[in-house]
């Protein structure tokens, strides 16, 4: 075990009750909300909760979603270290057949089509990925209604990907990368029970968006509201299709220079000057996810890599930018953070 593995386990059992906290208290809280989908005329404006019966806490629905999965990966992986009874109390309430029955009646109308593409489509998938996947009496039954509303998304995304010419790179929601890698543990999972559909699209557009990609600009990260890191999201991604072999020479094309740790700016953590600026504070957000991505390429590459030891400190050294913001701080990085500091726990 590398000292850094050792860190992030000592990180985890320190901190898992404390981020199933913070969850528990954000899927039930309706206010401030942010409400993400067009108003059309002559339909009333709903309140969160009755929008959205199950996902109505924690600012906005995809967050909601991803408070959602904090709980369920703890409950799941770590029922020692978190108030489990609790947890499944709340997911028993929020995860019904009627509650998500209403969340596909929101979303399934042609108007919303594009709500939530593709950062919530899958955060959803994320989710379901993690109740189908457990051999679990109570997770069987919530994953029978996030099957459902899952299968909407399922459908949305093989109707958008072959029309996407382009893909979209910024650091916030709509980034195609981070989209679809989130989205394939479960594309997975329906092509080993026969539905290969969507496990193709996602492979098909991985490669036509990203596969030629060279010396990518990484120097001009971050921009100021980013979250998400464009390249390494897009490295990420790639570390998911192909064998460690082939992306270790793909990621020596892509991002060449990462054992002189070039460009500098990829390895050194964003500066948050204001946590209560819901923008200003994504950066702890694009902290937390650039540590991830540089602890997955890292455990990626053949042992013998030379660019391991920088993916490593840059992994330390931006957990401990940001990892402290995720639980007991300001909300508008609390409702989100706790899931990009699980993310890099996981």
């Amino acid at each position: 075990m590398t000292d850094w593995e050792s860190e992030r386990n000592g990180l985890l059992e320190a901190n898992a009750d404390a981020l199933a906290t913070t969850a528990l208290t954000n899927v039930v809280r309706e206010y401030p909300h942010h409400e993400s989908h067009w108003h059309l005329q002559g339909v009333p404006i709903l309140s969160p909760k009755l929008a959205h019966p199950c996902f109505y806490g924690s600012f906005d629905w995809h967050s909601c979603v991803e408070m959602f999965w904090v709980l369920v990966r703890l409950l799941r992986h770590h029922s020692d270290l978190v108030p489990a009874e609790e947890i499944r109390r709340v997911l028993d309430k929020h995860l019904t057949a009627e509650a998500l029955a209403g969340e596909v009646a929101f979303f399934a109308p042609e108007q919303h089509r594009t709500t939530q593409r593709p950062y919530g489509w899958s955060a959803l998938m994320e989710l379901t990925f993690e109740t189908a996947t457990w051999d679990d009496p109570d997770a069987a039954r919530w994953s029978a209604g996030l099957r459902e509303l899952s299968a909407i998304f399922v459908n949305r995304y093989l109707d958008w990907l072959p029309k996407a010419t382009y893909p979209i790179r910024y650091g916030v929601h709509e980034n195609g990368a981070f989209g679809l890698s989130r989205a394939l543990p479960y594309a997975r999972h329906l092509a080993d029970h026969g539905d290969p559909r969507l496990h193709q699209v996602l492979a098909e557009t991985t490669w036509r968006w990203f596969g030629s990609d060279r010396d990518y600009p990484g120097s001009w990260e971050p921009s100021g509201a980013d979250f998400l890191s464009p390249a390494l999201a897009e490295a990420e991604l790639m570390s998911r299709l192909l064998p460690a072999a082939e992306f270790a020479d793909w990621l020596d094309g892509f991002l060449p220079g990462l054992a002189a740790r070039k460009p500098a700016t990829l390895f050194t953590p964003a500066t948050v000057t204001d946590i209560s600026d819901g923008q200003l504070a994504h950066l702890h957000g694009l902290n937390l996810h650039r540590a991830a991505c540089w602890h997955r390429l890292a455990r990626t590459l053949p042992d013998e890599d030379e660019r391991i030891p920088a993916m490593l400190e840059a992994t330390r050294a931006h957990t401990q930018a940001s990892f402290a913001q995720a639980t007991g701080g300001a909300y508008m990085a609390e409702h989100f953070l706790a899931y990009y500091a699980l993310l890099l726990l996981s």
